[in-house]
């Protein structure tokens, strides 16, 4: 069974900074697109970023120039660092993984993140 643990979340003032993390297998990680969603109450899911297997990246105009998506290939983690947070960043975010970057196959649980004003 293929796993991605997330850590990182909490709770945070508007303007503070987060970093959550995700880890998988070698494998996993070394074949995968590997990106970051969330899904705040009553909304649907959004994709917040992504980051290929050459280091590309992609990020949702929400979160352009305040977060940052990264790939620590010695640890097999994916990190997502998160600035300038805002109360509308609060959600659930997930970490996930695909072949193509566009059909995710694979899920974290999901971690709570909570920015107050």
């Amino acid at each position: 069974q293929v796993q991605l643990e997330e850590s990182g979340g909490g709770s945070v003032q508007a303007g503070g900074s987060l970093r959550l993390s995700c880890s998988t297998s070698s494998y996993i990680y070394k074949n995968s697109c590997m990106g970051w969603f969330r899904r705040a109450p009553g909304k649907e899911r959004e994709k917040v970023a992504y980051i290929d297997t050459n280091g590309i990246s992609n990020y949702a105009d929400s979160v352009k120039g305040r977060f940052t998506i990264s790939r620590d290939n010695a640890k097999n983690t994916l990190y997502l660092q998160m600035n300038s947070l805002k109360p509308e960043d609060t959600a659930v975010y997930y970490c996930a993984a695909s072949l193509t970057c566009s059909l995710w196959l694979y899920w974290g649980q999901g971690i709570q993140v909570t920015v107050s004003s």
